[in-house]
C-alpha cells in the first residue's frame, strides 16, 4: 500500500515574534535596485516618526564586513564554505544588531537576509534549497521578517545595470542567476502572506508605492 508523502514544512515553522519592532527585508537578484528601495522606505518611515535601523547582509557589523570581503571580493570559496560563512554572518548580525533593535521597538530594514542564501547557495550553487533554509533559519533562531519584498529582475537586465565592476557572485553566469531568480520566486509563491513580488523594471516611485501599500496591509494585520 503506497503512502502519501509528507507535505513540505511551512517556511515559517519555528518563527519567532519581531514585536514590538517591525522587520522588513528587500531581496532579489543583483541589479534589482534594492539599495534604492531601502533608502526610499527608510526616508518615508523616518518622516512618519519611526525609529529606523537600516542594515545589509553580509555586513552590518565588524565581523560581517570581514565576511563580506571574504565571500564577495576574496579568492575562491567552496560552495559549502560560502553557505556557512553567510550563515555565520546572519547569526552574529541577528544577535548583535537586529534582535536588540526589534526589542527596542525599532523598524529594521535590511538589504538581503536568509532568502538570499536559499536562492544563491541553495538554488544557484545547487546545494539544496531546503538544506540551506534549515541552516539559515537555525542561524537566525527563527527570526524572520514581517515583510519580504522580492524585487524581480531578469539576469540580463541586472547585468546591464551593474556594468563592468562585479563581485564574485555578480560575475557568475546567466544560468546561475536564472536559478537564483527562480529560487526567490519559488520562496514567494510558497508563502504569499509574508512576501510581495514587485517588477524591478518599474519606476522607483511606483515600486515604492507598491511596497508601502503591502506594508500597510502587514501593519493592519498586526493591529
Amino acid at each position: 500500500m503506497s503512502q502519501t508523502p509528507d507535505a513540505p514544512p511551512h517556511l515559517d515553522a519555528g518563527r519567532v515574534s519581531t514585536a514590538p519592532g517591525l522587520f522588513v527585508c528587500f531581496e532579489g537578484g543583483d541589479g534589482a535596485g534594492k539599495s534604492t528601495q531601502v533608502r526610499l522606505l527608510a526616508e518615508f518611515l523616518d518622516r512618519d516618526g519611526r525609529d529606523v535601523l537600516v542594515t545589509r547582509q553580509p555586513g552590518g557589523t565588524t565581523l560581517g564586513a570581514q565576511i563580506r570581503e571574504l565571500v564577495l571580493h576574496g579568492d575562491h570559496v567552496s560552495p559549502r564554505a560560502e553557505a556557512l560563512l553567510f550563515a555565520a554572518d546572519k547569526a552574529h548580525h541577528v544577535d548583535e544588531l537586529i534582535r536588540p533593535a526589534l526589542s527596542a521597538g525599532r523598524v529594521v530594514i535590511t538589504d538581503r537576509y536568509t532568502d538570499s542564501s536559499i536562492a544563491y547557495q541553495g538554488a544557484g550553487r545547487e546545494l539544496g534549497g531546503e538544506e540551506i533554509r534549515q541552516l539559515q533559519h537555525w542561524a537566525v533562531g527563527g527570526l524572520l521578517p514581517d515583510l519580504t519584498v522580492v524585487l524581480d529582475v531578469s539576469p540580463e537586465v541586472g547585468r546591464a545595470r551593474r556594468g563592468d565592476v562585479q563581485d564574485r557572485l555578480e560575475s557568475e553566469t546567466d544560468d546561475f542567476h536564472h536559478a537564483v531568480r527562480r529560487g526567490f520566486l519559488d520562496l514567494a509563491a510558497r508563502d504569499p502572506d509574508r512576501y510581495v513580488v514587485v517588477d524591478a523594471s518599474l519606476p522607483p516611485e511606483e515600486i515604492r508605492a507598491r511596497v508601502l501599500a503591502r506594508l500597510e496591509e502587514v501593519l493592519e494585520e498586526r493591529r
